[in-house]
C-alpha cells in the first residue's frame, strides 16, 4: 500500500485469499446454509485446492484526482460517466472522491475451465468456473476493507462500491473505466486485461469498481442504504459500523443462526400447532460459541397404569454448528430433577435398572442430521410411558421435531427481518 499527498495506491498480486464457504455456496446456486457433501463437496473441494496452487488473484486500487458531479453525469478525473444510482449514492453520501478499483481471479482459472469442458468435464468445468468468480467478488470485499481502515484512520468512510453493468449504468462505459485506472501513478498495473466494445472484460473473471468516499461519516448512520459494511463480508474488519445482512444472528439465548439443510415444508408426524405450543412452552435453546446449539426439551406425561401418575422427562440434544448441517452430537434422556412417578411405571416396577439403562443408553438418530428426524419413521405409540421402546422412540421423535420445527421458524423470521430492513 502507497499513501500518496493526493490519496492512496495499493495493487498487486495477493495470496491472502480466503474464499467464504458460504459465500461459494450462495453462487454455486444452492440455498443458503446448504453443507455441500458427496460429489458436490469433491468437486467444490478440488476447485478450491486447484486455484489455490494455480490461481493467480490480484487486485488495484487508487483515488481519483477528480471528481465531479454536473447534471446527469459523473466526471472522475475528467472521463465522464453515466449512472444515476452512482451519482445518487454520492450525492446523498456528500462524497468528494472515488477510489476505482480493479480485482480479477487471473486467466488461470478461465483456461483450465475451458480444458475442462473441452474435456467434456462439465461438473468440473462450472464448479472452477463458479470459484474464480467468489474469488472476485473476496477480492472485492478485501480491497474494500483496505479502504475502509486507510478511510477510517483520515477521518472518512468508503461507500459501496458500483460497477458497469449493475442498475442503472450502462455495461457499455466499462472500457472507460478500465482505462482510467489504467493510468495509474507509481504503481503498474498488476494485470493484462482487455475490454471490449460491448463493455465485456478479459479475463471474463474481472470486477472494476468505483467507491465513493466521504468525509460526512454521519450520513452513513441516517442513510441505511450508504451503509456498506451492510453488503460486507469482510468478517474480521474492526471498522464495521453495521452487521453483515446475510451473517447469522443471535437473539437472546435462542439461536437464529441460518439453517443448513433444514427442510421448510417438512411432513411432521404431528401437527404444527402442538409443535408450536411445545417450542413455545417446553423446549430451551442457546446458541454457544463455537456454532454448536444445545436444546433442552421438557417432556410431560403420565403411566399407563397406577392411576395415570404423571411423569416428566428431561430431553438435552447437543447439535453441531449450521455450517456443520446441525449433526445430533449428544442425547440424553433423565427424570426430571425432584420427579418420581417414572417409579410407577410397570416395567421400572418388575426391573428399574434394566428399563432406566434402555433409557439412558437410546440415542436415535445419533450422528445424523437434524433433518433425518423429518423422514425417520417410527412404529406408532400413544403410550404415555416408558415401557416399550416404540414408546421411547415416539417420545425422541417428538422432541427432535420440535427443535427441527424451532428452528425452520426462526430461519424464517430472519429471512423476514432482512426483507423488511432492505
Amino acid at each position: 500500500m502507497r499513501e500518496l499527498a493526493e490519496g492512496i495506491e495499493l495493487g498487486g498480486l495477493t495470496t491472502e485469499l480466503n474464499v467464504a464457504a458460504e459465500e461459494y455456496v450462495r453462487l454455486l446456486g444452492y440455498p443458503r446454509g446448504r453443507v455441500l457433501e458427496g460429489r458436490a463437496r469433491e468437486l467444490a473441494d478440488w476447485a478450491r485446492e486447484w486455484y489455490a496452487e494455480n490461481g493467480r488473484p490480484w487486485f488495484y486500487a487508487r483515488q481519483a484526482e477528480s471528481l465531479e458531479i454536473t447534471g446527469d453525469s459523473i466526471a472522475i478525473d475528467g472521463v465522464k460517466f453515466s449512472s444515476r444510482r452512482l451519482k445518487s449514492t454520492l450525492e446523498q453520501a456528500q462524497a468528494h472522491s472515488a477510489i476505482l478499483v480493479a480485482v480479477g481471479a487471473g486467466e488461470e482459472a478461465e483456461q483450465e475451465a475451458g480444458r475442462r469442458w473441452a474435456e467434456e468435464k462439465p461438473d468440473e468445468y462450472f464448479f472452477l468456473e463458479v470459484y474464480a468468480s467468489a474469488v472476485v467478488e473476496h477480492l472485492a470485499t478485501a480491497t474494500g476493507a483496505r479502504l475502509c481502515a486507510w478511510a477510517e484512520q483520515h477521518g472518512m468512510a468508503v461507500l459501496p462500491h458500483y460497477s458497469p453493468g449493475y442498475a442503472e449504468w450502462d455495461v457499455a462505459e466499462q472500457p472507460r473505466l478500465l482505462e482510467l485506472l489504467k493510468r495509474t501513478r507509481e504503481l503498474a498495473f498488476p494485470s493484462t486485461v482487455e475490454a471490449f466494445e460491448t463493455g465485456m472484460l478479459r479475463p471474463k473473471k474481472t470486477m472494476l469498481a468505483v467507491f465513493g468516499l466521504t468525509r460526512h461519516t454521519e450520513n452513513l448512520r441516517r442513510i441505511t442504504d450508504l451503509v456498506p459494511c451492510e453488503n460486507c463480508s469482510f468478517g474480521p474488519c474492526q471498522y464495521r459500523r453495521a452487521p453483515y445482512k446475510r451473517a447469522p444472528q443471535l437473539r437472546g439465548e435462542l439461536a437464529t443462526a441460518r439453517m443448513a439443510v433444514l427442510d421448510e415444508d417438512a411432513e411432521y408426524s404431528t401437527n404444527r400447532r402442538a409443535l408450536k405450543r411445545w417450542a413455545e412452552e417446553r423446549l430451551r435453546m442457546r446458541t454457544n460459541a463455537d456454532g454448536s446449539l444445545d436444546a433442552v426439551f421438557r417432556y410431560e406425561g403420565t403411566t399407563c397404569t397406577n392411576m395415570g401418575r404423571p411423569l416428566a422427562f428431561d430431553y438435552s440434544v447437543k447439535l453441531g454448528s449450521r455450517a456443520q448441517g446441525y449433526p445430533i452430537l449428544e442425547q440424553r434422556c433423565v427424570p426430571a430433577e425432584g420427579e418420581a412417578g417414572h417409579k410407577a411405571m410397570c416395567e421400572y416396577l418388575q426391573d428399574p435398572t434394566g428399563l432406566m439403562g434402555a433409557i439412558d443408553a437410546e440415542k436415535p438418530l445419533s450422528g445424523e442430521r437434524l433433518n433425518a428426524v423429518v423422514t425417520w419413521r417410527r412404529e406408532p405409540s400413544g403410550a404415555g410411558c416408558y415401557c416399550e421402546r416404540a414408546s421411547r422412540d415416539h417420545k425422541w421423535g417428538l422432541v427432535l421435531e420440535t427443535i427441527h420445527y424451532a428452528l425452520v421458524q426462526e430461519e424464517q423470521e430472519e429471512k423476514t427481518l432482512e426483507t423488511e430492513t432492505r
